[in-house]
């Protein structure tokens, strides 16, 4: 007969890494340096996000780069909806958000779209400081896959204050916009970028 296992308390939150690894975050910088990327609001991708947030029926919609230690919404799309206070699009300072804040950290690191109807449904998710903040209930991701490197530059994404059936058609249609911003920054590099 084996000795009783002494009881050991569980900690359902100690498995719950709130912000990803990045070890990719030294390269993704200096290639969003080369584009310039990353330090002002752009119209051209302000026009995305709105197209994004139209297309998905969302209030909000961002293009976002990461770096080593922040994200930056190069564009962004907001209603203004109560409950939600989001930057203002005028100023570049303003739409500067912590990596622990929001998932798309999480999808440059998994380099896969995240989709999150409820994110009350996941526990590893329903901690992140925006649910709280500023009342996000679902959201729904795709990577900007670099197609020299690989390397996840950031995402597009967009949020809503309400649980959202995403379904495979919402899956599909943020998939093929990322391979359309993609694609519009590979044209800005060739043209010399920002």
């Amino acid at each position: 007969m084996s000795a009783p296992v002494p009881y050991q308390h569980y900690d359902p939150t100690s498995q719950m890494l709130v912000t990803p690894e990045d070890p990719d975050a030294p390269a993704r910088a200096a290639r969003l340096r080369s584009l310039g990327v990353g330090s002002l609001p752009l119209p051209e991708f302000d026009a995305f996000a709105r197209n994004l947030a139209r297309i998905l029926e969302t209030p909000y919609a961002m293009v976002n780069f990461i770096d080593e230690s922040r994200q930056y919404f190069a564009g962004l799309y907001a209603t203004g909806q109560p409950g939600v206070e989001l930057p203002p699009q005028e100023a570049s300072s303003s739409r500067i958000m912590s990596k622990d804040h929001g998932w798309c950290p999480h999808v440059v690191v998994r380099k896969k779209a995240l989709v999150l109807e409820d994110v009350c449904d996941y526990p590893r998710f329903a901690g992140n400081p925006v649910v709280d903040e500023m009342s996000i209930r679902s959201y729904l991701g795709a990577p900007l896959i670099d197609w020299n490197s690989g390397m996840a530059l950031g995402t597009i994404c967009v949020i809503d204050t309400d649980t959202r059936p995403w379904g495979r058609q919402g899956l599909e249609i943020i998939k093929a916009q990322a391979q359309e911003m993609v694609a519009r920054l590979h044209e800005i590099e060739r043209q010399g970028g920002i």
